[in-house]
């Protein structure tokens, strides 16, 4: 299934349901970029028309399986002259497997203006080289991402790095990119602190924001988005990383943050 098919699931209904194929799965539950993608867009249809996402934090509470559907419910916190405030949990068999919290905000006319100096000098890939579709190795997910990388490795194989520097597309492109898409497509990069382990471990992302940047150009959707993320620091079975995303022109339009709790 298409991932505009998947957000079509997603309207202003007060009951919503919402069911994703084996083909978006990671490990035993749906893939963390589309579930959150998910409940922003189901958010999105709840807060006034005039406002874009600001910020959306993601806390991945427990599994949400394929197959199995699942109801999404919306709640808006405030809704105020310029900003809305709105949270959304996945519920399946009774349990609450994800939340997030949205801030949606209005553009105002400001004298406070500060340019981003964050650039990347990575020339855009022919083709994605990262990782091919192997049963039973790769998450199911990756057949719908290409992933170009520059720097960094595979995972559990031993490398001293534990960052990332590449390139990321939707194999299939949208018809438009929107936000939903992009919060999809930020989450397609493995973490990266799995390149340092020599063997397989579990590994599980806890708390996820991602911090939009507005307005910004039209995107290609065959384009691709450029994409580094660093390890800040990992101990006690728990990693923090923060990436940066460009799009194709070299705009930045979002800021990601991550604690993923790794099982070795």
């Amino acid at each position: 299934m298409h991932i505009d098919e998947l957000l079509a699931q997603v309207n202003d209904d007060q009951d919503l349901s919402v069911t994703v194929p084996k083909s978006w799965a990671q490990g035993r539950t749906v893939f963390g970029g589309l579930s959150a993608g998910l409940l922003y867009q189901a958010m999105k249809q709840r807060v006034a028309k005039d406002r874009v996402l600001r910020s959306l934090t993601t806390n991945f509470v427990g599994p949400l399986l394929t197959e199995q559907p699942f109801t999404i419910e919306v709640e808006v916190l405030r809704e105020g002259k310029n900003a809305s405030q709105a949270t959304a949990r996945a519920i399946q068999d009774g349990k609450v497997s994800v939340v997030s919290q949205a801030c949606f905000g209005v553009a105002r006319d400001s004298k406070v203006k500060v340019e981003n100096q964050t650039t990347h000098q990575m020339e855009k890939p022919r083709k994605a080289n990262f990782l091919p579709q192997i049963p039973k190795v790769t998450p199911k997910f990756f057949q719908h991402m290409q992933l170009a990388i520059e720097e960094g490795g595979i995972p559990f194989t031993g490398k001293k790095n534990a960052n990332y520097r590449g390139w990321m597309r939707f194999k299939k492109p949208p018809r438009e990119v929107t936000d939903a898409h992009l919060i999809a497509l930020a989450d397609a990069w493995p973490p990266a602190i799995l390149q340092k382990l020599r063997w397989p471990a579990p590994a599980s992302t806890m708390s996820w924001n991602l911090d939009f940047i507005h307005p910004h150009s039209p995107v290609d959707p065959k384009e691709w988005f450029a994409y580094q993320v660093e390890t800040r620091q990992a101990g006690d079975g728990y990693a923090h990383s923060e990436a940066n995303i460009w799009d194709d022109k070299g705009e930045l339009v979002a800021l990601s943050r991550q604690i993923i709790a790794v099982f070795d």
